[in-house]
């Protein structure tokens, strides 16, 4: 499934769903990652814009579709004029909420257009449901529900983790303290649940054991080493990481 005027070709609540994730991860980078970027698109002198994901996980700030009625149904409609007369992170939450309900609006056009039984949207709602919605990954709020999950776990021990791991602030490592026979794969189960609820700042994807992450000094959020592009190799060059957003905001200022 493309975006307007494409061919469709998808039937099931499955390939719906990939699709909602594809325009959803995009529309995270749009909001977060390459923040900069979209805030220079979004100028208020230009007509009204409109902010679209891709099903590639890429996304567009364009003006709306000419056709009546469109394609597919519209995002909101001029979002660059409320840039510079609203706080920044206020004018980012808005855009996120009216994305949110733009997904479910396309997701659920699919639906009836593929003419998807009750069976299958509640799968396809279920699957999108089981996602943070793009206003908690962009206001953080995703991030303290997943806290909320872990209360006995702390920032620091899951910094320290091999593979969610950023750079160790000029401390002396320590030497494990011997396991009790028989405690090691609740440990590591523990450890697995703990990193599980934690939520990529870019993605909104959830922790996986076999991928590299990095957490960002200053909002520190946690990101998939692929959506900054920063390798396990770079990271050990980097005393304080910063991520995409925070390194803008530095530079607006």
């Amino acid at each position: 499934m493309e975006g307007s005027g494409g061919t469709y070709n998808s039937r099931t609540a499955e390939e719906v769903f990939r699709d909602f994730r594809g325009r959803r991860a995009g529309m995270i980078k749009a909001l977060t990652t390459e923040v900069d970027k979209f805030y220079q698109l979004c100028d208020p002198e230009k007509e009204n814009l409109c902010l679209y994901g891709l099903p590639n996980e890429t996304w567009e700030v364009n003006l709306p579709a000419e056709e009546v009625p469109p394609e597919l149904p519209e995002p909101a409609l001029g979002i660059n004029f409320a840039r510079d007369g609203m706080d920044e992170k206020d004018w980012l939450s808005l855009v996120a909420v009216h994305s949110d309900a733009w997904l479910l609006a396309v997701a659920f056009y699919f639906g009836a257009r593929f003419g998807f039984d009750k069976e299958a949207r509640r799968r396809l709602f279920n699957m999108i449901n089981n996602l943070p919605t793009i206003y908690e990954v962009v206001t953080g709020t995703a991030k303290k529900q997943s806290k909320e999950k872990t209360p006995n776990s702390s920032t620091k021990s899951n910094k320290s983790s091999s593979k969610m791991s950023r750079q160790a602030e000029s401390k002396p490592s320590k030497m494990p303290a011997p396991k009790e026979e028989g405690s090691g794969e609740e440990d590591e189960e523990e450890e697995d649940e703990e990193h599980g609820n934690t939520l990529c700042g870019a993605c909104g994807d959830n922790y996986a054991n076999d991928e590299f992450w990095i957490c960002c000094d200053v909002c520190e959020r946690w990101f998939h080493g692929r959506c900054v592009r920063i390798t396990p190799a770079r990271a050990e060059h980097i005393k304080q990481y910063k991520c995409p957003a925070c390194s803008n905001k530095r530079a607006r200022a």
